[in-house]
């Protein structure tokens, strides 16, 4: 379990996934994403997460609001498909219920995610990446200090898919002990 001025960041449990099928069902949060989730596909990537952060003590943790909300949404670490275009390497995202968005939640809980990938992990870069026109997410990449690096297409989308082209952003580790500061 992980703790930050506001939130924590822990191990999914089995009421988190009745959340995260919801959230998953709203079409403001998969905006960005492809498709709208069922609950079975909800529960079979939260239990895919789970079962991620059980074998390695890492990665799209839960994130909750102490004595105010047990599920906001998900923060954390992930190791991304071979098939991207700069794998291997371990990417920095997250997915928060809409009534949670504005309130610096995703960039608090992002914030921690690289100080764990580099004090705890050891790692000499985290990279996050999403849709051209996801503006929300690539404010909170440049918040804690994440730079733009280039375009990509997604090569699990058609090319001719509006969600197809997508922004690349990174940080080294000396970087956030620059920005950190």
């Amino acid at each position: 379990m992980i703790k930050t001025e506001r939130l924590i960041l822990r191990q999914w449990n089995d009421e988190d996934l009745l959340h995260f099928s919801q959230m998953c069902e709203d079409k403001d949060v998969m905006e960005f994403f492809p498709k709208l989730l069922t609950v079975e596909e909800s529960y079979a990537m939260g239990e895919k997460i789970r079962s991620l952060i059980a074998e390695r003590g890492w990665g799209f943790w839960a994130v909750e609001i102490p004595s105010h909300s047990k599920f906001i949404g998900f923060v954390g670490l992930h190791i991304p498909k071979e098939s991207m275009p700069f794998s291997p390497c371990v990417e920095l995202g997250w997915r928060l219920a809409k009534r949670y968005w504005g309130m610096g939640y995703a960039t608090e809980a992002a914030k921690e995610s690289l100080r764990y990938a580099f004090t705890h992990l050891g790692l000499d870069e985290v990279v996050s990446f999403t849709t051209v026109g996801n503006i929300r997410s690539q404010s909170v990449m440049e918040k804690i200090g994440m730079a733009y690096t280039s375009n990509f297409e997604h090569p699990d989308l058609e090319p001719s898919d509006p969600l197809c082209k997508h922004v690349f952003y990174k940080i080294s580790k000396a970087q956030w002990e620059l920005h950190a500061l």
